[in-house]
């Protein structure tokens, strides 16, 4: 049974780690991010959610609590954004090498400088090799069922891993959208009581965690977190066939779009896969075979499954909301450039500090793709004519 209500994606994500019943909330407002916290809060008081909530004076100090409430054998939760996120950085290695399965709501926003509020994917991308899970919504409602599938996933014994689970600032934070809320015991059938199965803090088992590690063991313990990424695929695809067993939503580590006969695919993250969609229909419409591969899981990348998806199509772009400075291509493009080795595949970056990647960009990169104009660089789509020379010192 699910209610269907309006709310944004920061309500959805709300929503989620409410239904997930986290038992102790650290966190710090960061726009735009700062609605969860304050929702969260809200919960709390009302009585919705039974939890003990710590006002922190950091994003640091929020993941540092995070990591301690859980290793008692609960569920912690706590959200950020951009520089936030960047600000956890060293605790989000703690989390990720003591194997605690925090789940994480991420509000994309760009990092410093230039300074800016609204979206891109350079905070997630910072952290995407850290040994986080990372998947990406499209819409509210992929929010809060990500959230859900991410727990199952990440507190798996096989797993134990965090996760984030991001979702585009203000395109989606703020934007409302209808959104089943499913009821809390079909949450409880889904999701069990949280259990630890690796280090725990408990006064009559006392151990020492994250203390200093010896050359003997550093690299073993590394191979098991690389263990548990390798087992991730299977375990998250089990989790989201149950999901939709359970409450009828089908997810997949990735979603094919008009992919079957298409001559051109872009590869999407996040909410642009939505304008990204629309735009194919458009095309179609015109006779041009494209097509959209969004992708839901970034960590694990699912290698073979891109390989597979993409196997029958001539010519790929894959549209970055990141810059990856010092590379050839930006970090998406990067991957599916590794996994397509010798098909021709073009790195787009757009949508950077906000920018909107509106159906007329996605119409210019297909053409690129069509009109078989492929550089072994990345193409900045969307720049203006006077980037270098705007706020230029002379």
């Amino acid at each position: 049974m699910s209610t269907r209500v309006m709310i944004d994606g920061n309500g959805a994500a709300s929503e989620g780690l409410r239904l997930a019943k986290v038992r102790v909330v650290s966190a710090y407002p960061i726009t735009p991010q700062s609605p969860i916290s304050e929702k969260l809060a809200d919960f709390v008081v009302q009585g919705k959610l039974d939890a003990k909530y710590i006002r922190v004076e950091s994003e640091h100090s929020a993941m540092c609590c995070a990591i301690g409430a859980q290793l008692t054998g609960v569920r912690a939760g706590t959200a950020t954004s951009s520089v936030g996120l960047a600000l956890m950085h060293e605790v989000l290695g703690v989390a990720a090498g003591c194997r605690v399965p925090i789940v994480m709501p991420v509000v994309n926003r760009s990092l410093v400088s230039p300074w800016s509020l609204w979206c891109d994917h350079q905070d997630a991308m910072a952290e995407r090799d850290g040994g986080w899970l990372q998947l990406y919504a499209e819409s509210a409602q992929e929010v809060l069922d990500l959230i859900l599938i991410a727990y199952r996933t990440a507190e798996d014994a096989r797993i134990q891993l965090p996760a984030m689970v991001c979702l585009d600032g203000f395109f989606l934070s703020h934007m409302s959208d209808a959104v089943y809320v499913p009821d809390q015991a079909a949450v409880d059938a889904y999701l069990p009581p949280y259990v630890c199965h690796n280090f725990h803090l408990d006064p009559n088992d006392p151990m020492f965690i994250n203390n200093l590690t010896p050359t003997a063991e550093y690299t073993e313990m590394r191979y098991q977190q690389a263990v548990g990424f390798n087992q991730a695929p299977a375990v998250l695809l089990a989790a989201m066939a149950d999901f939709k067993r359970v409450f009828g939503r089908d997810y997949s580590l990735l979603e094919a779009y008009q992919c079957d006969d298409a001559e051109a695919v872009i590869v999407t993250l996040g909410s642009m896969s939505g304008t990204a969609k629309y735009t194919v229909d458009q095309l179609r419409g015109q006779g041009k075979k494209v097509g959209v591969l969004k992708l839901t899981s970034y960590r694990p990348f699912p290698a073979e499954q891109v390989k597979q998806a993409l196997a029958p199509v001539a010519v790929v772009g894959v549209m970055d909301r990141s810059p990856g400075y010092g590379a050839q291509v930006a970090p998406v493009a990067t991957e599916v450039r590794a996994v397509l080795s010798g098909k021709p595949v073009q790195g787009f970056i757009a949508g950077l500090g906000g920018r909107d990647i509106s159906p007329a960009t996605f119409v210019k990169a297909f053409a690129k793709l069509l009109t078989g104009e492929i550089t072994a660089d990345v193409d900045w789509v969307d720049v203006k004519e006077n980037a270098l020379t705007i706020r230029e010192v002379k």
